[in-house]
């Protein structure tokens, strides 16, 4: 995977791709090509400099299991990003030359340059660091879709919740949330470092390790005895049948990522018996929201952005080249905070 670049060929951008799905660094690989034509009607060309490296960037790299090997054509990853505006087509009135912005959802973020449509392109505010900008959108996005999807599980009757994941990006946003706004939120990580971190950030909050061969008694004697209605569950595969165990009957176990290995059999849970839910819930479906609906995520998500960027952690940063690095860090134990991918400025 070690790149080829003409450095003296100013005119060429610098794009990650892959022709097939499978393993991130078997099937990436980094090219050039021509920039993008002069955006049409509507459209923004965007110069990006800074463009994280989601979890679901790297499921979608490697396919579900029933994904062909082979794509039709060159597939660039990423859906989130920000840079500074290159060029605007015509009618585009909100955005101006070398202001920056963020952009979610656009394919191809991990290019130097893309074309975005306009309505998906959102200023920057003056104070906000070009690192919180690259994750000011769709982590927040997902705290809102996860906290409708609790309230609508709860069926008006508050009780605990608890999240996997919990000292993952979103999860961190998730104990924010919970202490912001009275939520018994009861948080589970994978190691005890992990469990002692989150409590000197959120000491309102329990934070119990899965490593610990107590942790079901731990959960139950956090949440006063009660069974959670809810669980957020990022990770999946073979805990998840445990996680489901812990619910109330009726409880709804939400699932948003999986960070696990192994698999859980759908019939092996009590769905009937005990009647649980089991609801997937993705950020791929925020488009279905009407555009004022939208809006007022991303006015949230702004906000957030300015007001906390404490939460919007970054774990490291390399140049676009150095995606083979990049990708190895993302999938690293106990990583803190999201791995940014960078271009330079000019």
């Amino acid at each position: 995977m070690t790149p080829v670049i003409n450095k003296s060929n100013r005119s060429l951008m610098r794009t990650i791709a892959h022709d097939r799905h499978g393993e991130a660094d078997e099937v990436l690989h980094l090219r050039e090509q021509s920039p993008p034509p002069a955006p049409d009607a509507a459209q923004v060309r965007v110069r990006v400099l800074s463009r994280p490296i989601h979890p679901g960037d790297l499921a979608g790299v490697e396919g579900g299991p029933d994904a062909r090997r082979r794509l039709a054509g060159p597939r660039v990853p990423g859906l989130e990003g920000m840079g500074v505006v290159d060029a605007l087509g015509e009618g585009v009135r909100h955005l101006r030359p070398g202001q920056r912005v963020a952009f979610f959802p656009v394919p191809g973020a991990w290019s130097d340059v893309l074309t975005a449509p306009a309505g998906l392109v959102v200023p920057v505010p003056e104070h906000v660091s070009d690192e919180t900008a690259a994750l000011m959108l769709v982590n927040p996005i997902t705290l809102l879709t996860l906290l409708r999807a609790v309230e609508e599980a709860q069926h008006d009757q508050p009780g605990p919740v608890i999240q996997t994941a919990a000292g993952s990006s979103v999860g961190k946003l998730v104990g924010a949330a919970a202490v912001k706004h009275g939520i018994p939120l009861v948080n589970l990580v994978r190691s005890a470092t992990g469990a002692r971190t989150l409590r000197q950030r959120f000491p309102e909050l329990p934070a119990i390790s899965t490593a610990d061969t107590d942790w079901r008694a731990q959960v139950r004697e956090a949440t006063g005895g009660r069974r959670p209605l809810v669980a957020l569950d990022a990770v999946g595969g073979s805990l998840s049948g445990e996680f489901a165990g812990l619910l109330d009957d009726g409880g709804t176990l939400i699932t948003y990522g999986r960070l696990g290995s192994g698999s859980t059999p759908l019939e092996s849970l009590p769905l009937m018996r005990r009647a649980l839910t089991v609801r997937g819930v993705s950020i791929e479906r925020w488009m279905t929201r009407t555009p004022e609906e939208r809006a007022e995520d991303v006015a949230f998500a702004t906000r957030l952005a300015a007001t906390a960027p404490d939460l919007f952690e970054v774990a490291a940063r390399y140049d676009l080249a150095e995606f083979p690095k990049a990708v190895d860090h993302v999938r690293r134990t106990g990583k803190s905070g999201t791995v940014l991918l960078t271009s330079p400025p000019s």
